[in-house]
Parts: structure tokens; C-alpha cells; sequence
């Protein structure tokens, strides 16, 4: 997680970045100066767009050197007095690919960040915020125990357009770079991610864990019945109990995994061999071993539905073994059925 408890804000400023279609680029002819109680603001608007625990690193196909974003922040690491020059740079990188017709204008918020905490450790780091959108507040004024009201527009403090922190560290990887909750999984993700910071997912226990749970729904959901005969209470079992795994263990072992979750030897073959294929289609390595993410398990559970749906009339959640549940076909009614083996009843 990162907090923002103990970060200080070394340098800042912001420019005008427009859409390249219609509107212009403005540069700000220096830094702004930043009071205690602005710090203080910035700190929380800065700070309160990231939750998850899913981070990125630049790219670039061959040389770091030649992503714009990676060189720019690389060169006020190495040298803070370059601020200011690699800011102007940075804004106008983004000016450049800010001309598809749906990308608003907005301000380029570049800030140096010292003393911020990611997991535990203490970094530097460089945050750049777009701020496409503005509210409408009102102002109350007291004169001569009279109130006056007057309207203006300005930032949400609680609310990010589109934003990241990249943090002094993995430098040879492309940094270690949080991207907001705002944008990640939104269309301007392609913009943001992709287009301007041309960001990859961070190989760490959140990718792998969120990876080969994917997988195995995949796996279970698509593969698995077109290979072998197996009912919907078998595939919900298997999810069930995969999700159980990831919850119970602190570590993932492939090989234990399959021995646990899948019924046979046979299903397990099929399994590893459809895992090369996925790695393959995905151009992704999913690792053999490594420890699993909690905040991964956490919201892929959410897509592990291990429920039977009977029509519009029923549905069975399978937590347990299916041997408790019997499927068969009633001439009487021409209609199939589901028998259910159990103890008590709540």
C-alpha cells in the first residue's frame, strides 16, 4: 500500500496540456511556491487515489532511455535542479499524444515527492496528475454580521482524473510505478497507461497470483468441458475449491495445486498444457512458485462464481464436494433435475 503520512512535496508545478485538435499548450514560466497549508492539500488529493496494490513498470522495447517519461523522471532523480526543464518536456510529450477527439484538456500536475511509503519502505518520487475536471463550490463571506455568497469553480480534492507516482526504485526494470484507481480500468487507460507512460504490469505476487487465477477460471470455465465430460457442479467445485486454496496458503506450488484442486491425473496434464498455451497467447511467464497476494485473491474471488443457475427459478452455490449432488432427467416431466445429499438445514 503507499501512504502519504510523511511525504513532502520538494517541487512542483503545473501546466496547460490541451488536446492537440483544438486547443493549446501553456507552460508555466516557473515553479509554484507552496505554502504549509497547500502542501498540506496537495498531500491528500496526491495521496488518495491509490488503494490497490497493483503497480506498473516503464517501458520500452529496447533502450529505457527511449521512453519519454522513464528518461524525463531519470534525469530529476539523478539531478534535482532539472525539475523545471524535464516538467516543460513531460508536458509537452503529452500534448504530443493527446490528439484522439474523446481526450479532454486539462492541467499537467508534476510534483517531486520525497518520503513516501510503499510497502513498508520509504521512496522518492516523481507524482504526474492530469486535472481535466473542475467543480462549482460556494463561497460565504461575513460583513457587518451579514452573509454573502459567491459562486466559483475549482478542484475536488477526493477526486482523480488520471494520475501516477513513479518511485526511485527498480530503475534498471522501468521503475516501480503506482497508476491511480481512477484510470486503470477505465477507456482512458489506453491513453494514460499505454499511449503516455507506456507502462507494463509490475511482475510481482499481485500479477502472479491475479494471473494464474485467471487462469484457472479459463482453464475450468472454457477448456475443461470441451476436453472432458464434466457437469456444472464439477466446474463450480473445482472453482470453489481453488478459490479456497488461494485464501488458505501463503504460497503457490503449481504442482500442489493441481494434485489438489483437479479430480484426475488426466485433467492435471490437461491443465499444464493448457497453462503453456495461455502463456503462449498472453506472451505472459506465470511463474511455478511464488508468494500469493492477499489484495490479488481478494478481488479475483469476485469472478470465481461457483454457483449452478437453474433457469430463472434457481440457483445452487457448490461449496463442497459434488458427490452430494446428483443430476438426472425426469421422463414424467421431460425436464432435468438436481438431487441434494445433506444433513441439516438452516
Amino acid at each position: 500500500m503507499i501512504f502519504g503520512d510523511s511525504a513532502r512535496i520538494k517541487k512542483c508545478v503545473i501546466h496547460k496540456v490541451g488536446n492537440k485538435l483544438e486547443d493549446d499548450l501553456v507552460i508555466s514560466k516557473e515553479l509554484m511556491t507552496v505554502s504549509d497549508e497547500v502542501e498540506s492539500m496537495l498531500i491528500h488529493y496526491i495521496f488518495n487515489g491509490f488503494k490497490a496494490k497493483e503497480y506498473y513498470n516503464l517501458y520500452a522495447e529496447d533502450d529505457l532511455m527511449e521512453n519519454n517519461v522513464y528518461s524525463a523522471v531519470a534525469s530529476i532523480f539523478d539531478n534535482n535542479d532539472t525539475f523545471y526543464d524535464q516538467s516543460v518536456a513531460l508536458a509537452r510529450y503529452l500534448y504530443s499524444v493527446s490528439e484522439m477527439p474523446k481526450v479532454k484538456s486539462g492541467r499537467l500536475l508534476v510534483v517531486h515527492l520525497e518520503n513516501c511509503l510503499v510497502d513498508g519502505k520509504s521512496m522518492e518520487g516523481i507524482g504526474l496528475f492530469k486535472i481535466e475536471s473542475s467543480v462549482k463550490y460556494m463561497k460565504l463571506s461575513l460583513n457587518d454580521d451579514n452573509y454573502g455568497v459567491e459562486f466559483d469553480e475549482g478542484i475536488a480534492l477526493d477526486k482523480m482524473d488520471k494520475g501516477c507516482i513513479i518511485f526511485n526504485s527498480e530503475r534498471e526494470k522501468g521503475f516501480w510505478v503506482a497508476v491511480s484507481e481512477s484510470v486503470r480500468k477505465t477507456a482512458d487507460a489506453e491513453y494514460w497507461i499505454d499511449m503516455f507512460l507506456n507502462a507494463q504490469q509490475r511482475e510481482d505476487e499481485y500479477f502472479q497470483t491475479q494471473n494464474v487465477m485467471a487462469l484457472c477460471k479459463s482453464f475450468v470455465t472454457e477448456h475443461l468441458p470441451e476436453e472432458f465430460e464434466v457437469t456444472k457442479a464439477d466446474q463450480a467445485s473445482i472453482l470453489s475449491k481453488s478459490v479456497q486454496f488461494f485464501k488458505e496458503n501463503d504460497t503457490f506450488d503449481m504442482d500442489s495445486f493441481a494434485q489438489e484442486i483437479m479430480p484426475d491425473s488426466q485433467i492435471i496434464e490437461s491443465f499444464k498444457t493448457y497453462k503453456d498455451a495461455f502463456e503462449q497467447e498472453t506472451e505472459m511467464k506465470i511463474e511455478d512458485n511464488f508468494e500469493i497476494s492477499e489484495t490479488a485473491v481478494k478481488k479475483q474471488s469476485k469472478n470465481f462464481k461457483s454457483v449452478i443457475k437453474l433457469d430463472k427459478n434457481f440457483h445452487v452455490y457448490v461449496h463442497g464436494d459434488t458427490k452430494f449432488i446428483e443430476k438426472g432427467f425426469d421422463d414424467g416431466v421431460n425436464m432435468n433435475y438436481y438431487r441434494l445429499y445433506f444433513n441439516d438445514e438452516e
